[in-house]
């Protein structure tokens, strides 16, 4: 009898710890992706941020956006689109289970940026 309850014990912990690992898998967590390298020749801007384990990482597609265009705009171009999709590439790993992810969002310079034309006084 005893060793009955223990199994009945046992089974109702795992059936609790099954909703809760799967509440937390489904969690977005909303990250700042940031420039982690630019190519002036061919105008390619990339933002990368980073993706824990039983993590839905996001970022805000608007700042993204925003930070692709600073930078295109630090090089003399206009504007950036994104193009291709992300690419997820594992960082830390423990065996075969990867343990964090770095996800790279790309984007494409276009456009001359028009700089104000100074005029000289003579």
């Amino acid at each position: 009898m005893r060793l009955r309850q223990i199994a009945q014990s046992e089974l109702m912990k795992s059936l609790i710890l099954i909703p809760v690992l799967l509440t937390l898998s489904a969690c977005s967590v909303p990250r700042a992706a940031s420039v982690s390298g630019v190519d002036s020749t061919s105008g390619i801007v990339r933002l990368t941020y980073g993706q824990a384990i039983l993590q839905n990482a996001k970022t805000d597609d608007y700042l993204a956006q925003s930070e692709a265009n600073k930078a295109c705009q630090q090089m003399g171009y206009a504007n950036a689109f994104s193009f291709g999709q992300p690419i997820t590439t594992c960082t830390t790993t423990s065996g075969s289970l990867c343990l964090n992810q770095q996800v790279t969002l790309q984007y494409q310079c276009r456009g001359v940026a028009n700089t104000p034309v100074s005029t000289a006084y003579y």
